[in-house]
């Protein structure tokens, strides 16, 4: 089913705190896609903190504990915008300002 998280995260069950109703304790779930290469573990990090941060501002902070993030990479030219693949050096330079 697609809203289902993967069987390895499906194990771990985060305790709802006691002012989730029964209703409210859908968890959010971020999923964020990047081209790999290009953010380094501490920006991978800083993205994870400030989606959760900007999800609990929100819903409120009792969602924190059952706030999921999950960032992807993907692989370098596999991803495209207007048919056009992008590769890892391409987005460093667009993020430097350098035209492409």
């Amino acid at each position: 089913m697609w809203g289902d998280p993967p069987e390895a995260h499906r194990r771990y069950q985060a305790p709802i705190p006691e002012a989730v109703t029964q209703q409210e304790a859908v968890m959010p779930f971020i999923q964020v896609k990047v081209i790999e290469n290009v953010f380094t573990p501490e920006q991978k990090q800083q993205i994870v903190r400030v989606l959760t941060d900007a999800m609990v501002q929100v819903e409120g902070e009792n969602m924190r504990p059952v706030t999921w993030c999950v960032l992807e990479e993907v692989k370098s030219g596999s991803w495209a915008i207007a048919g056009n693949p992008l590769t890892s050096e391409d987005v460093r330079a667009m993020a430097a300002g350098v035209a492409a």
